[in-house]
């Protein structure tokens, strides 16, 4: 195996242009694997945290008529203890009201959140003007509301359930969730706000839950149906959002089949070249063979070659991948400065990529190696 390995370095060297273009072509493949991939993954992540990592990833609510949840705090706290994968858990009071703001009114959803926890699930305060509400009657709208209304902080607003209720609150600040519906229509208060104002006493309307894993909704919330049947229903983004899902598993899909005919394309051009070695290295193979080197250690040199050659391109490739990922996040902005693709390292795909770099070149190599183990010693040296 050491002689076999000697000789593969010396094959390598005494062709150094070929070994170079070799390299160079394994490092190309690789890097457009990392690129596209680490392209990929980044637009999912982005796709997937501005429209689901803002908002609720599985809701439990009820079925029943008045459409409310008795003993919530005990419901949270027994998922909040045997779902270590949920991030955070929290009861939702809402309902439709109508803003009456001098002879104009707006139809609004007021909620009553716990904004201790809720806050991890909705980010308000990332983007808030003002403070949160301290106490009941103090409550959030959106910058949408704000502008159409012509709302400021401070302004108290009379609102009016769909009972007839009437009351007065005053906004502490103003939110922007990023969703333009989202901040026209959402009014934002104390769990005990919105409890009072629609009479709901100690009961919410829905509780709201973001995991670890957005990925692992349905199978989550299956097991949480399972474990409340009855009058509770469990729901999940991904059920309520099948188009997203085919996009994102349309652009997993293209990108694999884009990395596999790459490195399909290294496989043969590796192949082909180390199969042309075998020939112009006929006649040193043939005095090597007739000077005692068994078929299999002829064979163990290409296999050598196609390993060197793999490890010299994936090192090169994961550089050069790196790089391009990084110079396309760079220059490649949006109006505002932000990358339109924000710049993300999995090393466990980088690893995984340079990996099946190393394999595919080693696996090219098998070719030229059985080729190498068939020559006749007596006839190549006759043939010259």
């Amino acid at each position: 195996m050491r002689l076999a390995f000697t000789i593969a370095v010396r094959f390598l060297r005494s062709g150094r242009g070929q070994t170079i273009l070799i390299a160079i072509g394994i490092a190309i493949g690789v890097s457009v694997q990392i690129f596209i991939g680490s392209l990929i993954q980044g637009l999912q992540i982005e796709l997937v945290d501005s429209t689901i990592g803002s908002q609720s990833q599985i809701t439990i609510s009820n079925k029943l008529d008045d459409a409310l949840i008795d003993n919530y705090d005990k419901l949270e706290q027994d998922i909040d203890d045997n779902y270590e994968s949920v991030r955070f858990v929290s009861a939702t009071a809402d309902g439709p009201a109508l803003l009456s703001l001098d002879d104009d009114s707006y139809s609004i959803l007021l909620r009553g959140l716990n904004f201790n926890i809720a806050d991890g699930i909705y980010k308000i305060t990332d983007k808030l003007e003002g403070n949160l509400p301290a106490k009941e009657g103090e409550v959030l709208i959106g910058t949408e509301l704000k502008e159409e209304a012509e709302i400021s902080l401070g302004d108290e607003l009379l609102l009016l359930s769909g009972e007839g209720k009437r009351e007065t609150m005053k906004v502490t600040g103003i939110f922007d969730l990023g969703v333009a519906n989202l901040n026209k229509s959402w009014v934002l208060g104390s769990l005990p706000t919105a409890q009072n104002f629609f009479n709901y006493e100690d009961k919410a309307t829905s509780i709201e839950m973001q995991l670890e894993d957005v990925f692992a909704a349905d199978t989550l919330a299956a097991e949480i149906q399972a474990e409340q049947a009855g009058t509770l229903t469990v729901d999940n983004w991904k059920d309520l959002n099948a188009s997203l899902l085919s996009g994102l598993n349309g652009q997993s899909v293209s990108s694999y089949m884009i990395q596999v005919f790459v490195m399909i394309s290294v496989l043969l051009g590796i192949a082909s070249v180390l199969a042309i070695t075998v020939v112009q290295k006929s006649r040193q193979l043939g005095i090597l063979k007739a000077m005692g080197i068994q078929d299999g250690q002829a064979s163990l040199i290409f296999v050598f070659q196609g390993l060197m050659l793999g490890i010299a391109g994936a090192i090169l490739g994961v550089l050069l991948g790196l790089g391009l990922s990084y110079a396309f996040t760079t220059f490649a902005l949006n109006p505002d400065g932000t990358p339109v693709v924000p710049l993300y390292i999995d090393p466990g795909f980088i690893a995984l990529s340079a990996a099946f770099a190393i394999v595919v070149s080693t696996i090219a190599a098998l070719i030229p190696a059985r080729r190498s183990s068939k020559l006749n010693p007596i006839e190549v040296i006759r043939n010259g």
